[in-house]
């Protein structure tokens, strides 16, 4: 037998094996080994829970309405369909290179072990630990490395611009109803337009919220971990994956408002069966 008829079977399985070994992950992959399909699927519920909060607060409502209003959001905002965004928009926006360093880091144990303080601290009953420790941990870490570090972790994740967002989106929701309460006719994209004007406000506001927030939920990871964090998250990459993540959650959040709120009109409203 010639040496070329078993080099060549073992060449061609050796080329095939390295070729799959090396395959870029999907973007459904991706996903799956960051934190943001978890952290997505408290999304129905934190908006829920913002709905709900804020009616109450506003004493415009019964607080059984105010419930049922909350259920109405749960039931409008489907995990499913904001993973279902941002894997598409992954799909077209990253490279196969991207796709795979993104997958590499979140592979690692520093990441595992943030992703994990990631998705605990997203929990939306977490915020009152959040705010019941924020005192203490902002007289901890001041004028610290950690504290330093904010401003290049706020950039990198665009933290405080999701936050303003999802706020945007909450109370964009909640002017629609309450539209419903009032003998003024407002259209939703008065609203919109009047809500987007306080961006900077609100993002001012956020910002300590966010703040805060970072503070509780790396609290138990290292500088130096946190450090590899913000290296990834500025890395070509980290950095697209960052932007398209916020971008499509923004799209994905905003985009079913407008229904939600005409449903909380059609409840509120007088002459509603469930307004009286």
């Amino acid at each position: 037998m010639r040496l070329g008829t078993l080099v060549k079977p073992l060449l061609v399985a050796t080329l095939l094996a390295g070729g799959m070994a090396h395959a870029a992950p999907s973007a459904q992959q991706v996903l799956a080994a960051s934190p943001i399909d978890d952290i997505v699927a408290q999304y129905p519920a934190m908006m829920s829970q913002g709905i709900r909060e804020g009616m109450k607060r506003s004493g415009q409502v019964p607080p059984m309405v105010a419930e049922t209003l909350g259920h109405i959001v749960s039931s409008s905002f489907r995990a499913e369909d904001i993973e279902r965004q941002i894997i598409a928009d992954l799909d077209e926006n990253l490279s196969d290179a991207q796709l795979e360093s993104v997958r590499d880091w979140y592979e690692t144990p520093v990441a595992r072990k943030i992703a994990e303080a990631e998705i605990a601290a997203s929990a939306p009953d977490s915020w009152q630990e959040v705010r019941a420790q924020a005192s203490a941990l902002n007289e901890k870490y001041q004028g610290t490395e950690r504290a330093r570090m904010f401003d290049r972790f706020d950039r990198a994740s665009r933290a405080t611009e999701s936050a303003v967002d999802a706020s945007i989106a909450v109370q964009l929701g909640m002017a629609t109803a309450m539209a419903a309460l009032s003998t003024d006719s407002v259209h939703y994209e008065q609203l919109r337009q009047r809500i987007e004007g306080q961006r900077s406000m609100l993002r001012g506001m956020m910002e300590q919220q966010v703040y805060d927030s970072y503070l509780y939920t790396y609290r138990h990871v290292s500088d130096q971990e946190l450090g590899l964090y913000l290296d990834f998250l500025e890395s070509d990459a980290g950095s697209a994956f960052s932007r398209v993540v916020t971008n499509s959650i923004q799209q994905a959040i905003t985009e079913p408002v407008e229904s939600v709120g005409k449903q909380m009109s059609r409840f509120l409203s007088p002459e509603s069966p469930g307004g009286q």
